[in-house]
C-alpha cells in the first residue's frame, strides 16, 4: 500500500488549519511542508508507545493478580 504523500508550500501550511492538516494525517497521508524545493517539515502519524515487559509490570497495582503462565503470550496476542 502507498503512502499518500502530500506536498504544499509553507505559506499554504500556514494559512491552513492545522485542524484540516491533522485530519489528513489521521487519514493516513502524510504531509510535507516545503520552502521552494526544500523539505522544511513533516507531517506524520506518531509511532505508537512501546513498553518492555518490565516497565508494563512496573505499571500494575500493587494488588494485581496478573501472572506470566504459559499462556501469558497468547494473552498479550489477543489484546494487541
Amino acid at each position: 500500500m502507498t503512502k499518500l504523500v502530500i506536498r504544499i508550500w509553507e505559506a499554504e501550511a500556514a494559512a491552513t488549519n492545522v485542524a484540516t492538516l491533522l485530519a489528513q494525517v489521521r487519514a493516513g497521508a502524510e504531509i510535507v511542508i516545503e520552502n521552494g524545493t526544500r523539505p522544511v517539515a513533516v507531517l506524520h502519524v506518531a509511532e505508537p508507545v512501546r513498553r518492555t515487559i518490565s516497565e508494563c509490570i512496573a505499571l500494575l497495582p500493587e494488588d494485581s493478580t496478573a501472572t506470566i503462565d504459559p499462556d501469558f503470550s497468547k494473552d498479550v496476542e489477543a489484546a494487541i
